[in-house]
């Protein structure tokens, strides 16, 4: 029997058990210490789509706190390709963790009547989740026809404020220094310096020189091969489609002419010998493998996509083979819509599903995550060791920052800083806590601190003191109503998502022979794209998928 099925198998037992601690169900009481005082120990098994590579079993020193202070230790299970298929067999098997982070997979569990209404939960037992979410609440409801609240939102914090920028498109510090920190805005001028530095360089350090790779493997196709598509063409990120601002009418965002302009690029890139021939064959330990050997001259990525490949430069002395990050668009017309304000964004995020035997315990412990005890404990360590406190200011010694910046893998596997921040609802970047302190340490100050002197020269050379301060600013875009699309939960009951899988399927096949065909053609493989897309009844699932859209928007708006 698996664990999950021994949870399942024993939790009426479990609930009988508790009776004598509680109150009477999901709203009664329970006792969270025993009779020393000291929180009773409980563990929860938890799965989460997202990989957590630095995870320690909660013996790091953040989560020995959390242990200390909830009792509740995490027996955590984390995918490294996307979780689809386990969160399928989940919803199949009726066979759940006891706490589940499903991301955008969280309908096929609602679907299954696996989760949890969070709404009563939150109200009776966590007042630090009801500060924190404060008029954001109608954000949480499921739907119009279902304002349960099943997951507490994770991916994105309340009143974040962006201060620095972590995608765009990346070129080796030691090459801009070289050829003089030239002007990188358009697609022309990023292809110029990867071109002239990759043939003064053909070889690096006895292999040869590759002027730019990306990862093709699985889902990872999504970040460094198309939705770079619509960065670069003036979109803002809204996952699979382009949203009209106007009448919220969805669209593959291939369909976008601009778009096929920054394949048929990618192709021109790919014949000019300037895409590394293995892009769309490698896995991403090979593409970081790459990165981390120092002769990859140019990234379409987000750092966290390769932050092990940077670490392992950085611990190599081999800073200046790191990357810059410019918001590099098709013509200088357009925006790159990176910071564009969408919100507070609910939709993916952590839940309780129905095989849990203590919910209370469960929302408590993620209401002393949301405290602002465990958001600093979470985001700065503990006092004396990872901080001090400086004229009233929480400061990081340089001795530690050191290693937070060059050794940062073994940092947090050590320390446990940044590996809760997915456990519960959060605050953002930019917010302060009762102390004037902000709860995380993403403020300018702090970022400047974290700099290598490779990225402080760079930016120093671009005359910025953050990425960010190369990007256009959250000011230069309208707020988008409907938040982030790609985070919405998607009927189970229809067609839908028969034909979105359909329509996946074709893209991550064709995309690659796009780019990969001789330049005469390109146009007819594109073309023959979008028909095949057509075919596989994208225009029906782009109709449904308006009105969902269009419903979030009158849900999220509602008084």
């Amino acid at each position: 029997m698996s664990s999950f099925k021994m949870k399942v198998a024993l939790a009426p037992v479990l609930a009988l058990l508790l009776l004598t601690a509680c109150d009477g169900g999901v709203g009664g009481k329970t006792s969270l210490t025993n009779t020393s005082g000291a929180p009773s120990p409980l563990t929860f098994d938890f799965f989460s789509v997202d990989p957590s590579p630095n995870w320690n079993g909660m013996k790091d020193e953040v989560g020995k706190v959390i242990t200390a202070k909830t009792g509740i230790i995490l027996n955590g299970e984390f995918a490294v390709s996307g979780g689809q298929d386990r969160i399928s067999l989940m919803a199949a098997s009726r066979d759940y963790p006891d706490i589940v982070s499903p991301k955008g997979e969280l309908s096929k569990l609602v679907d299954a009547g696996a989760m949890l209404d969070l709404t009563d939960l939150i109200e009776q037992h966590a007042p630090n989740l009801k500060k924190l979410y404060g008029n954001s609440m109608n954000r949480l409801k499921y739907s119009n026809e279902d304002q349960s609240i099943y997951v507490l939102p994770t991916y994105y914090a309340v009143d974040q404020k962006y201060f620095d920028a972590g995608g765009g498109f990346g070129i080796q510090h030691r090459v801009l220094k070289e050829l003089g920190y030239p002007k990188v805005r358009t697609l022309q001028d990023y292809e110029n310096v990867l071109r002239v530095y990759s043939e003064k360089h053909p070889m690096t350090d006895g292999q040869p020189t590759i002027p730019l790779t990306l990862d093709a493997d699985n889902w990872r196709i999504m970040i460094t091969v198309t939705n770079p598509a619509f960065l670069a063409t003036g979109a803002p990120d809204d996952g699979e489609y382009y949203i009209d601002p106007v009448t919220y009418e969805a669209k593959l965002h291939y369909k976008r002419p601009e778009e096929k302009e920054y394949f048929r690029w990618l192709n021109h890139m790919y014949n000019e010998g300037l895409l590394d021939q293995e892009s769309f064959v490698q896995k991403s330990d090979q593409y970081k493998s790459k990165i981390a050997s120092g002769r990859v001259l140019g990234l379409i990525d987000q750092d966290w996509g390769y932050a092990d490949a940077e670490d392992a430069l950085k611990s190599a002395g081999k800073a200046e083979a790191t990357y810059s990050h410019f918001p590099v668009t098709l013509s200088e017309d357009m925006k790159d819509h990176s910071f564009q304000d969408t919100g507070f964004v609910s939709g993916w995020g952590i839940g309780i599903t129905t095989s849990n035997p203590d919910p209370v315990r469960t929302i408590q412990f993620f209401d002393y995550l949301a405290s602002e005890e465990g958001q600093i404990l979470m985001n700065w360590g503990i006092q004396g060791k990872h901080y001090e406190i400086k004229d009233g200011k929480r400061v990081i010694p340089a001795e530690v920052q050191d290693q937070k910046t060059n050794h940062a893998s073994a940092f947090q596997r050590e320390s446990g800083i940044g590996l809760y921040k997915n456990m519960s609802g959060r605050y953002g970047d930019g917010v302060k806590d009762s102390t004037d302190n902000y709860y995380t340490t993403n403020f300018p100050e702090q970022i400047q601190a974290s700099y290598t002197q490779a990225e402080t020269e760079t930016l120093r050379a671009y005359g910025a003191s953050t990425w960010k301060d190369l990007f256009p600013k959250e000011e230069a875009f309208p707020v988008k109503p409907w938040g982030a699309a790609y985070n919405m939960p998607t009927p189970g009951d229809s067609d839908y998502n028969v034909i979105f899988q359909k329509t996946q399927d074709i893209i991550r096949k064709r995309i690659p022979e796009v780019v990969l065909s001789s330049t005469d053609q390109f146009d007819a493989i594109y073309d023959g794209l979008i028909a095949e897309l057509n075919q596989a009844g994208a225009e029906k699932m782009e109709k449904q998928y308006t009105v969902l859209i269009q419903n979030r928007v009158r849900l999220w708006n509602a008084d």
